[in-house]
């Protein structure tokens, strides 16, 4: 796969902060969402079939349909190295392959930042759904990583795309969660429960955002402070 488009859109994760998760958790609430997520490998779900307009299904397919290879879309190398090995660590349970974890990582941060969502906002989502198992199949089928259903296959992709492969299924699940955060103009929590199928609930949306505050999010200054000691 080539590099050919690298549009990070970079300001769409920085709206996705400023708009808050939209969800006010007590921290009883939040210790209960925590113990959920340890309690049950992954909370699949499903999303649910929508007929698409002819305009938004055009935007949808070139965007899955572009091949470009993942790269870490940062200012500067160090700090491209030090989010992928502070991520690495945290990640080595669940993917014991080195090589295979950066590969992972350097994927999830290129497709979420090319659809203007955050990477470890992705990783939380990706613990909760699959577990971080790439051949894993909900109940009602979605597949991989992100659990994606394979109707979108049909709707937006071409019959070579397999939900299993890596790329594929990460570059399907952000294109999906921006299609419904654009849905949702912007509301996460909203979003977040139509690409579970249980839109109106709060237990999933709960759950990823636990996973993405506790296990995944880096305070932006921790990666300026050590560049600028490091200097």
């Amino acid at each position: 796969m080539k590099e050919s488009d690298t549009r990070g859109k970079g300001q769409g994760a920085r709206e996705i902060r400023r708009s808050g998760f939209n969800l006010s958790l007590a921290p009883c609430s939040l210790f209960l969402a925590v113990g959920m997520l340890f309690a049950c490998a992954a909370q699949a779900g499903g999303q649910i079939y929508t007929p698409l307009s002819a305009s938004v299904r055009a935007v949808l397919q070139r965007n899955v349909s572009d091949q470009a290879s993942p790269k870490l879309a940062f200012a500067t190398q160090y700090e491209a190295d030090f989010w992928l090995n502070a991520m690495s660590r945290r990640l080595q349970k669940n993917l014991p392959d080195a090589a295979y974890r950066a590969d992972f990582l350097k994927t999830v941060h290129y497709e979420a930042t090319r659809a203007g969502l955050d990477p470890e906002l992705v990783l939380g989502l990706i613990e909760v759904e699959s577990g971080f198992k790439k051949y894993s199949v909900s109940k009602v089928g979605a597949r991989g990583y992100m659990q994606v259903m394979p109707f979108w296959v049909k709707e937006i992709g071409t019959k070579e795309h397999d939900l299993f492969h890596l790329r594929i299924n990460l570059r399907y699940g952000c294109t999906i969660l921006r299609h419904y955060l654009d849905i949702e103009k912007g509301n996460l929590y909203r979003a977040l429960g139509r690409y579970n199928g249980t839109l109106g609930k709060p237990g999933y949306p709960n759950l990823v955002r636990a996973a993405w505050r506790n296990h995944w999010a880096m305070p932006r200054r921790t990666v300026g402070n050590y560049y600028s000691s490091a200097s």
